[in-house]
């Protein structure tokens, strides 16, 4: 039997902050760029009760983790669970079950939060977000770790969200954080954008955009999920996080492949190969850039296994057994 430690998501809550999920992150992406073994997630859909059952997985050979995400949203409860498995890279045990919902803004917003530090201008000190929900809150924790930002805008529909989204990060960030009544107030002369939607049609338009803005857009893992109109992609030098998933689900490049107004070379390069120097990053100061961001397990490994070794070294948690093959498959 194995010993695999048990993490509930009160216990994982609070174990690391936005710096420590960046900093983990981009370690992940490096070994990515590296070589490191990553894939698109598979998506499995039910209409009658309408759900979406996910999962995705990587290896981190340096980190010594292999891992990734199972989740369920919608179906009968109209609700979502997300259970990270994490196993050891070498021995191939496992080594944790991760109830993964609260620490899942701040993973993805550490690789938003890479995008920018690879691809904003190093002097970009004025953010905008497009919506105000948790992925949205994430986001602007961890991005505000890499750029020393003065004005900070958010817009999203409903006026009490973006209200109350800006009030609670003008307390807490050096930023003056408010509220904006349009995407176009938001993104205009903006340094960085972030969208942070569920939109299925463009929610910036690209004349909006100056020129040398980075944005990175984390809401189109699916072919008709659209942040980003066919200008914008054509105009951008596109980084996904997976370069396979630019045709697989990243709804604003496929929708501009169809358009024909780009074509599958118009990906520059994947993070990892960014962060690796395999591959430049901006290149000029009037360079609009995007860092597609749909999910993948590198993130979440590295976020999972970040919050392992912190909980093991507090004691936290309970252990649960697991049964070698060598054991239990006997087929008795």
């Amino acid at each position: 039997m194995t010993e695999t430690l048990f993490l509930t998501s009160d216990a994982v809550d609070d174990l690391a902050t936005p710096a420590e999920y960046v900093d983990a992150v981009r370690e992940g992406y490096r070994q990515r760029g590296e070589g490191a073994p990553a894939h698109p997630r598979s998506k499995f859909l039910r209409a009658d009760p309408a759900g979406m059952f996910t999962s995705y997985a990587a290896i981190l050979p340096e980190t010594g983790a292999m891992g990734g995400y199972m989740y369920s949203a919608g179906f009968g409860a109209g609700d979502g669970w997300f259970m990270t498995p994490l196993f050891d890279a070498d021995s191939g045990a496992p080594l944790a079950l991760l109830d993964g919902a609260s620490m899942n803004p701040f993973k993805t917003g550490a690789a938003g939060a890479v995008g920018v530090d690879e691809l904003a201008r190093d002097d970009a000190d004025t953010l905008a977000i497009i919506g105000s929900g948790a992925q949205a809150r994430g986001q602007l924790h961890a991005t505000a770790t890499v750029r020393d930002f003065t004005e900070v805008r958010v817009y999203s529909p409903t006026p009490e969200n973006r209200e109350a989204f800006a009030a609670d990060f003008d307390d807490t960030l050096a930023a003056d954080v408010h509220a904006v009544d349009s995407s176009t107030a938001a993104v205009a002369d903006a340094d960085v954008v972030i969208t942070a939607t569920q939109a299925s049609e463009p929610v910036v338009d690209g004349d909006d955009i100056a020129p040398g803005t980075h944005i990175t857009a984390m809401g189109q893992y699916s072919a008709d999920a659209r942040e980003l109109d066919t200008d914008t992609i054509a105009n951008a030098t596109y980084v996904p996080d997976l370069r396979e998933r630019a045709t697989f689900d990243a709804g604003s490049f496929m929708q501009a492949l169809e358009a024909g107004a780009i074509t599958e070379d118009h990906v520059h390069a994947e993070l990892g190969e960014v962060v690796a120097g395999n591959a430049p990053g901006r290149t000029s100061d009037d360079e609009i850039t995007v860092f597609d961001s749909g999910g993948t397990g590198i993130e979440t490994v590295a976020a999972a296994y970040l919050l392992y070794e912190r909980a093991s070294e507090r004691g936290l948690g309970q252990t649960i057994e697991f049964a070698p093959a060598s054991e239990a498959l006997t087929g008795n």
